[in-house]
């Protein structure tokens, strides 16, 4: 082989190695079969991790740094002993299984096969083309009646995801909404920053269809945030036209007004006039911090949410949420979490759980801002995005807890943000001309 010809190969394998990551979030684009408790895109993630490790192994370096390993290697410690706790056999392992999925293996091995700019720019444009895929269906449930029920009438839109998941599509298009924002506010060339700008307008309609509060309020605080590193001038612009395209999309319109203002002013009548969803949300979470006092450190075991439930939660509780349309018959959907990742960890792992799962995000969210704020010219390109995507994680949890086909995207978030904080590359340096790499430092 030429030397022309080893620095092609050697210049394009950066972008190889992250296509198995990208294969998972295409795959999320499949519609999910009611019932399933595992997807396709489930078990890619599971070959990605496999790959990642043969990876590793035939590059023959080191895989983690000292930091990298303590920040995956706390969540261990908490999830294992929770393990230990649970109350069957078949709950400590598929819990076991499940958390160390989300939270060490697949983060772990999409921050071996990122390498550079060109795969996180890859990453992060497929997270942007899942959400468009998403949102176009979304869209068109709203338009013709076929999403989900709300209110009795089939307009939420869900995506492929169906009504027994209905965070799945607004988690899916909020971060991809997200993801470009980030692009616009940190692409070198003006064109991306264009086409990113503009799917950011195009996203804002499904987001609004989604009607989740959780999400839109997770993704106001992220592109925000994302707004105010880019610099309080350009935030400022950015905000004013952000609002003048909300008054175009709901009052001028018409696109659920109605809706749309009945739940926005929902989040505000919470405590003075809550809807049965938010009782039923506050009564979860009482009940969660009721399991925590009885059991402080260690928490009543993982997946044991729903077997201590009854005897903590108030008669306010319902039996359950009514989901029917998008394809799928009415059914009666069990309560099983309190819907807030932080207080799961509090009442299954305990004190102990918080602080090595919870703390590890911290520590994760620490890390790559601090190297952001040392960064600096196209290294902001996949940081910002990056640092968007964790923080609306971070933030979502106060809504949400993990479960469905789209907590995958979870795993990707926290390992792009450990390559951009932890990973042994250079992800702020440029691919090309070494005169540059020195700068950019």
């Amino acid at each position: 082989m030429s030397p022309s010809a080893r620095r092609r190969v050697r210049s394009v394998r950066p972008v190889l190695s992250v296509l198995p990551v990208v294969a998972v979030v295409v795959l999320l684009g499949l519609p999910v079969v009611p019932g399933s408790s595992a997807t396709p895109a489930d078990a890619a993630s599971g070959l990605v991790v496999l790959w990642a490790l043969v990876d590793t192994v035939l590059r023959a370096r080191r895989p983690l740094t000292r930091t990298a390993a303590v920040v995956f290697g706390l969540p261990v410690v908490g999830i294992a002993v929770a393990a230990a706790g649970a109350v069957t056999a078949s709950d400590a392992i598929t819990g076991l299984a499940r958390y160390l999925q989300v939270f060490v293996l697949i983060p772990v091995a999409v921050m071996l096969l990122v390498r550079d700019r060109r795969g996180a720019r890859l990453l992060l444009w497929s997270l942007v083309g899942l959400a468009l895929w998403q949102g176009a269906i979304g869209v068109k449930q709203y338009l013709t009646g076929t999403g989900a029920s709300y209110q009795g009438a089939f307009i939420r839109a869900v995506g492929t995801f169906g009504p027994s998941d209905v965070m799945g599509m607004a988690t899916v298009v909020a971060l991809g909404a997200v993801a470009a924002t980030g692009l616009a506010l940190g692409a070198p060339q003006r064109r991306q920053r264009i086409l990113a700008t503009g799917c950011v307008l195009v996203l804002l309609v499904p987001l609004a269809l989604s009607f989740s509060r959780g999400a839109w309020i997770a993704t106001a605080l992220a592109c925000g945030a994302q707004l105010l590193m880019a610099g309080v001038r350009r935030a400022a612009k950015v905000f004013a036209a952000a609002v003048a395209a909300s008054v175009v999309l709901v009052g001028g319109l018409g696109v659920g007004a109605s809706a749309l203002q009945e739940r926005l002013t929902s989040i505000t009548q919470v405590t003075d006039a809550p809807d049965q969803s938010v009782i039923d949300r506050y009564t979860m979470w009482a009940a969660a911090a009721g399991m925590w006092r009885e059991h402080p450190v260690t928490g009543v075991g993982l997946k044991a949410f729903p077997a201590y439930r009854d005897g903590h939660a108030s008669l306010a509780l319902s039996s359950g949420s009514d989901t029917e349309g998008a394809g799928q018959a009415y059914r009666r959907q069990p309560l099983l979490s309190p819907h807030n990742m932080y207080l799961l960890l509090l009442s299954e792992q305990g004190m102990l759980g918080l602080v090595t799962v919870a703390g590890s995000w911290l520590a994760l969210l620490v890390c790559a801002v601090r190297r952001l704020r040392r960064s600096g010219g196209l290294a902001r390109e996949c940081a910002v995005p990056v640092c968007g995507l964790l923080l609306w994680q971070l933030v979502n949890f106060l809504y949400s807890d993990i479960g469905g086909p789209s907590t995958v995207l979870t795993a990707v978030c926290l390992g792009m943000a450990a390559w951009w904080g932890l990973a042994h590359n250079e992800p702020s340096a440029p691919v090309t001309a070494p005169a540059t790499e020195s700068g950019a430092r």
